[in-house]
């Protein structure tokens, strides 16, 4: 039925208009289903939860010359045997509904490097009355390791129209919409009948007939040596050179972050603090707002607080597309299984390093991203854990305090940090799996290898685009929002003799001040008890990237996280944080600064993702995970700076 998916009626203008035929685009992990989503759909995908659920699908418009195709990208499964939420939805969705309000069409990408795997779900999808179209992925990739698939021979076995194509590069895809236009005339059909109703027969019968499949429609060519894939995985998979190889691979990434961004973030640094603040200011002139209030808002709030979060563009970007080339390449998938072992330490599966990796990039989708897992409580003890792994926002502090005061060795500091944060991941766990769930076992790990490729280009960039979008629009409304709320209570005195937004009111003595002034004390065992610094936890509590931009309003002076290195270690914002560390330390600088980036590390990431907590563990386990946090934080950044002052 024609617009109705057992029942979605949701419609916008990136959707396809109500009543287009929908397609449900499903497959196994790692198959390429995303990638031909994307390249069907192009920007016109929209990725929201499915009503009535918690589990994110993307949906899309697929214009073709036959019509516009509502298109559904369902989270990648093995079969329709749901083992986790995600699953489930696949299968209520395409098999559970009412025949009359089942996809009109659906399309299974099956990887050309894992055939028989792949297959397993269309002949489970073909004991329904359905419209199918196969998919093959990865041919390129296929016949480079010694085996070809026949396209037409496996068309002819399965009873379906089969379509190969490079989405990754775009290739053939004009084809599909070729078969999908002719086989959407078609009634829909049930392929085989099933005679068993005993599961293991029944299961036993369905490999029987993939089996022949590929049999019929697959050749292998003799491999006399090692591929290599193989050659490269007697490194990437070995129990102490992997790890290794994976700690050398993250060491990269941050090095390179930390340096290569930098011309670009002087570049936008010098646009917004000079030709649009300079503009700003004219037109407030022009329209008579000279007081303090108007500047002060617009310039140094507004467009200050927008200038910041756009400045960290180049460096989030580098990261999610270094990020983004590991995955496609195939390196991703043996980083979970050298994390494995460790994983399963804690009580969690192996891919329960899938969501703890994108904790990473950003703690908010990565807490969704726990649905992957099969367990409720793996889904609840990870999605405790992932606040604990350091998100992108808190990488912008990392850098400013390690240019600061450890400028000659900046990109070793902040590794430094991310090895930390696995540890507090590891040890939490452990901690919480010998109290709240000390009889939870682990599940095998279950993953597919693919074979490494060259990464594409393209795809790298698009997958970064879709990351720095969400980065961005997550940080955006948060961090103006919150420049703002500190703009206010710093121009709010507390004392008498001032004005609102008086330009000579010191910062001490505002409200802000006040609060800040309030807190300091529980922060003087970690050697940073003034209320300058423990201020700026307050607004790092809503995000983390207005910790900075804090600072610089409390000192009023110009935010420097946008400019390179060697310019935040000498600029004035730094010699004032410097100043303000060692007396708050007694003289001890370097051991209150580890402690206050542990706190910064291990206390509570961002409101948003405390929204995310709530809607995936409940109010109860996120407001539990706070307290965790927060006493974690304080705890470790106690030791860190009494231990640390021994030496320096």
């Amino acid at each position: 039925m024609s617009g109705s998916t057992c029942h979605s009626e949701s419609h916008g203008s990136n959707l396809a208009p109500k009543g287009a035929p929908v397609i449900a685009l499903v497959g196994a992990p790692n198959a390429g289903k995303s990638t031909l989503f994307n390249g069907l759909t192009g920007a016109k995908a929209k990725m929201g939860n499915w009503p009535g659920t918690t589990v994110e699908v993307s949906r899309g418009a697929w214009k073709t010359n036959a019509g516009t195709y509502d298109v559904i990208d369902f989270p990648g499964a093995y079969s329709l045997d749901p083992i986790s939420p995600d699953e489930e939805l696949t299968r209520d969705l395409v098999v559970e509904c009412a025949e009359d309000d089942r996809p009109d069409l659906v399309m299974v990408a099956v990887d050309a490097t894992a055939l028989s795997r792949s297959l397993y779900m269309v002949a489970q999808l073909a004991e329904q009355a359905h419209r199918i179209v196969v998919i093959i992925t990865k041919s390129d990739v296929g016949s480079r390791y010694g085996s070809e698939v026949d396209v037409e021979k496996l068309g002819q076995v399965l009873g379906v129209p089969v379509v190969a194509v490079d989405p990754r590069r775009r290739g053939n895809l004009a084809a599909i919409e070729t078969v999908v236009s002719a086989e959407l005339q078609r009634p829909k059909r049930t392929l085989r009948q099933v005679h068993t109703e005993d599961a293991f027969e029944l299961a036993d019968d369905r490999f029987e007939w993939v089996e022949q499949a590929v049999a019929a429609a697959l050749s292998s060519k003799e491999q006399q040596e090692k591929t290599a894939s193989e050659k490269i995985d007697a490194v990437a998979l070995h129990p102490v050179a992997g790890p290794l190889m994976f700690l050398a691979c993250m060491w990269l990434v941050f090095q390179i972050t930390t340096t290569v961004a930098a011309p670009l973030q002087d570049a936008l640094d010098a646009f917004f603090s000079g030709p649009v603040s300079d503009l700003a200011r004219s037109a407030l002139e022009a329209l008579g707002l000279t007081h303090p209030f108007f500047s002060g808002l617009i310039v140094d709030g507004l467009i200050g607080g927008v200038g910041m979060v756009l400045t960290f563009a180049p460096l989030m970007a580098l990261m999610f597309l270094i990020l983004a080339v590991l995955e496609d390449s195939g390196y991703m998938a043996r980083a979970a299984v050298v994390t494995d072992r460790l994983m399963k330490s804690i009580g969690l599966p192996g891919k329960a390093f899938i969501p703890l990796i994108v904790g990473f990039g950003c703690n908010v989708p990565a807490i969704s991203a726990t649905r992957v897992l099969g367990q409720p409580r793996q889904r609840l003890l990870t999605a405790l854990l992932i606040p604990f792994t350091s998100c992108s926002a808190r990488l912008t502090v990392y850098v400013m305090l390690a240019s600061t005061f450890f400028p000659d060795h900046a990109g070793s500091v902040v590794f430094a940090m991310y090895c930390i944060s696995i540890a507090l991941v590891v040890l939490v766990g452990l901690g919480m799996k010998h109290t709240l769930w000390r009889r939870m076992g682990a599940e095998p790990l279950v993953i597919d290898l693919p074979v490494y490729q060259l990464p594409g280009f393209r795809l790298a960039l698009s997958v970064m685009w879709v990351r720095l979008k969400g980065f961005l629009h997550t940080a955006g409304g948060i961090i103006v929002a919150t420049v703002t709320v500190v703009f206010l209570l710093q121009s709010t005195p507390v004392v008498s003799g001032y004005s609102f937004a008086d330009e000579a009111l010191p910062t001490q003595n505002s409200v802000y001040g006040a609060v800040a002034e309030g807190i300091s004390p529980v922060f003087e065992p970690a050697g940073f008890g003034s209320w300058s610094i423990s201020g700026t936890l307050l607004t790092g509590f809503v995000a983390k990237e207005a910790v900075i931009s804090s600072w610089a309003q409390t000192y009023q002076l110009d935010d420097v996280t946008d400019a390179a290195p060697e310019d935040q270690a000498s600029s004035p914002l730094a010699n004032a944080v410097r100043q303000d560390f060692t007396q708050a330390s007694g003289g001890h600088t370097i051991a209150a600064v580890w402690a206050f980036m542990v706190f910064l590390l291990a206390y509570t990431p961002c409101v948003a993702t405390l929204a995310a907590q709530r809607r995936e563990i409940g109010v109860k386990w996120m407001l539990a995970g706070v307290g965790i946090q927060l006493t974690s934080a304080w705890i470790l950044a106690v030791i860190v700076f009494n231990v640390l002052k021994i030496w320096f």
